[in-house]
């Protein structure tokens, strides 16, 4: 008889214990890079700017998954972008996450110290690699508070339409995908149970309010957007850009016919924004076991371009490796996510919203996010079709890669696609 105790409850226990191994869990945290002193800001290749003054805070944020042996980090900055070379020295740095599993992001707010290191014509650079070595560090703490951090949580995902004046396409003004996704993670038991972990938001917009002319180093519309969040719902907030090229920004046109370049602004559409999305989440179907799947693949794009070519290889943030090489080619991870019924793809640069519009309609959920400027920052992403096709897109040609990138784009990332299982959830 006492063995027969002792069976059942050994075959209890490890019920139990295979059933938490298999539970959804969600974890946050985030650092402020705002760096002590002033430093030159960047909104684009080219020399940055020295601010003389600051609005709001720098952030990084960790955003960390996990189900049974599947542990994903979704990594936020505020910056115009986050090359993999500050980003895989971070990765270096976190314990207990596949270096294929920590996706970083910048916000591209065009506000923010310069993380590219854009040489000019001899060489010199605005960048602060002291400031850049130790936000390498601040993300490699964030995703390992965020670790410590993971609970049992419930999600709810959404896709809907962000009404209301947030963004318009600079080049035609209807050119713009208006569809925002949320994910929301609450912990599910515990003495924080209800309450809310994490609130994501991804929409493609450029956070340009204020740009470099203004001369104040800022988060832009992001900072709003996480405060309204938080304070809303509380948790944590965090912004992941979308298909915004060519050229999706915020929406500041005046009647006059002038814009509303100033902090009031980023107030206005990041509260805006972030109102919108917990509308679109508010009623969505609880999953309280969601799946967790990732998967990513390498992916070659030819540079065509001589002028980065001489970014990347004159960039002191690359190290002294980039002086050996040719940058004839670069290569990158784009990876794909499956989190209950929503499906992520991410994207190494600025694709245009066409390139987007296309890899959503192809997606196998009805709820596609993307995740622009995503472990990588390679500027513009076109089509060949629309690659130095008229002059409005001259700019944006000569801030891309070439005439491939986007072909090969969208050929990798559905090939993901149409490998990896369709998302599954409430």
């Amino acid at each position: 008889m006492k063995i027969r105790l002792i069976s059942a409850v050994f075959i209890l226990f490890s019920f139990l214990g295979s059933a938490n191994a298999q539970t959804f869990k969600a974890g946050a945290a985030l650092r402020v890079i705002t760096p002590k002193t002033l430093i030159p800001i960047s909104g684009g290749m080219g020399t940055p700017v020295m601010p003389t003054s600051k609005q709001g805070d720098l952030f990084i944020r960790a955003f960390v998954l996990e189900k049974g042996e599947t542990r994903v980090a979704i990594v936020s900055v505020d910056n115009l972008g986050w090359p993999a070379y500050l980003g895989n020295r971070s990765r270096k740095l976190i314990k207990g996450i596949p270096a294929e599993n920590i996706l970083i992001g910048a916000t591209h707010a065009h506000s923010a110290p310069d993380a590219y290191g854009f040489p000019d014509e001899k060489g010199n650079t605005g960048a602060d690699l002291k400031y850049l070595d130790w936000c390498v560090i601040q993300m490699a703490d964030a995703v390992n508070e965020a670790i410590a951090n993971l609970e049992p949580a419930t999600l709810k995902t959404a896709v809907g339409v962000a009404k209301g004046k947030i963004a318009y396409n600079y080049y035609a003004d209807k050119l713009y995908d208006p569809r925002c996704g949320v994910l929301q993670a609450v912990a599910s038991s515990g003495k924080n149970k209800g309450k809310t972990i994490v609130t994501l938001v991804n929409y493609a917009t450029h956070p340009e309010i204020l740009g470099t002319d203004r001369k104040t180093m800022s988060p832009d519309l992001c900072g709003p957007l996480y405060e309204r969040i938080e304070s809303k719902v509380g948790g944590m907030a965090i912004f992941m850009n979308s298909a915004q090229g060519g050229m999706v920004t915020a929406d500041t046109r005046l009647e006059n016919g002038g814009e509303a370049n100033d902090w009031n602004e980023c107030i206005r559409i990041g509260n805006l924004m972030a109102d919108e999305a917990l509308r679109i989440v508010e009623k969505a179907p609880v999953d309280e076991n969601p799946d967790l799947y990732c998967t990513s693949r390498m992916i070659k794009f030819p540079v065509d371009n001589e002028v980065m070519r001489y970014v990347f290889k004159n960039s002191p943030v690359a190290g002294n490796a980039a002086k050996n090489m040719d940058f004839t080619s670069v290569t990158t991870r784009v990876n794909l996510l499956n989190i209950g019924k929503a499906q992520v793809l991410t994207i190494p640069g600025e694709a245009l919203p066409n390139i987007g519009f296309y890899v959503k309609r192809k997606m196998n959920t009805e709820q596609p996010f993307l995740f622009g400027l995503t472990n990588d920052a390679f500027g513009y992403i076109l089509t060949k079709e629309d690659f130095g096709g008229f002059e409005r897109y001259n700019y944006i040609t000569r801030t891309s890669l070439g005439e491939m990138t986007g072909e090969i784009y969208e050929t990798e990332a559905l090939k993901l696609v149409t490998e990896s299982p369709k998302p599954t959830g409430k």
